[in-house]
């Protein structure tokens, strides 16, 4: 069932046509007024009632279907589904905001949180000479309980340092930071996928060099510095990398979803 749904012309205005169209839909579905298992109204509607083309109705759907919020297509009337472990990657969001946009309960243990010399990988990323001082930490991170992820950061020393005042295992680093003056505007991530180490085999209760996925991160603030270099890795069996593709469109909706046996394990933590 889709109840009334509406989107303000400014929000059009102020943002792409198709990215505001995405965000009413997707607001929608979230907050039940679009139920699951309900078709969206059809494109030609879409397109009638925001005042856009059908391509620009295209763009916002298949936002959707890459976030794994919708299926279907091409033919037939997309379809709202149950919203499912998928993080997407176009756009910079923390685990914790992931986390709670999808209804799940993140945490957090603060493994280690140190002052130190930038190694040779870190002070090349973050355009930093060897040995310069940065602030580095490793963190747990868990879904209902579930352990899915390790962190293992480095930040610039002036960015870090703010860190010592944050609560690591209570909440969400970019937000912390946030409120502290420091914006992260923009990501470059590689996924690549290695075996698991003694350690992280550990603390991801996986078996040891059992395949897990780790995403390299360098995020920068509004000006282009580098602010940040991650290695976040996820476990292999929980997480698997989905595309969704479409000719009419100029790149790919590219997200990390978890598998169905890390969702039923999380349901009853």
């Amino acid at each position: 069932m889709v109840r009334h749904l509406r989107i303000g012309m400014d929000s059009l205005h102020s943002v792409p046509r198709h990215a505001a169209i995405a965000q009413a839909l997707r607001d929608g579905i979230r907050s039940g007024a679009i139920a699951a298992g309900s078709p969206l109204p059809s494109e030609s509607r879409l397109s009638s009632r925001y005042q856009v083309s059908r391509g620009t109705v295209r763009q916002a759907l298949a936002s959707l279907r890459a976030e794994g919020l919708i299926v279907g297509g091409r033919g037939r009337a997309p379809v709202v589904r149950r919203p499912d472990l998928s993080q997407s990657f176009d756009q910079l969001l923390s685990f914790s905001a992931w986390a709670r946009q999808l209804g799940r309960t993140p945490s957090a243990r603060t493994l280690e949180l140190a002052r130190r010399r930038a190694g040779a990988e870190a002070a090349e990323q973050l355009g930093l000479e060897d040995g310069t001082w940065v602030f580095e930490y490793t963190r747990l991170r868990l879904l209902d309980g579930e352990p899915v992820m390790i962190e293992r950061t480095t930040l610039l020393e002036s960015a870090g340092r703010l860190l010592l005042d944050c609560d690591l295992d209570g909440g969400s680093v970019y937000e912390q930071l946030g409120e502290r003056g420091i914006e992260f505007s923009e990501a470059h991530q590689t996924i690549a996928a290695i075996a698991a180490s003694a350690q992280d085999a550990s603390l991801l209760s996986v078996q040891r060099r059992a395949p897990i996925l780790e995403v390299r991160r360098r995020a920068l603030d509004p000006v282009g510095r580098p602010l940040e270099w991650s290695r976040d890795r996820y476990r292999g069996d929980a997480f698997a990398i989905t595309i969704h593709n479409q000719s009419a469109l100029p790149r790919a909706g590219v997200a990390l979803q978890a598998a169905e046996g890390l969702q039923a394990a999380g349901s009853s933590p």
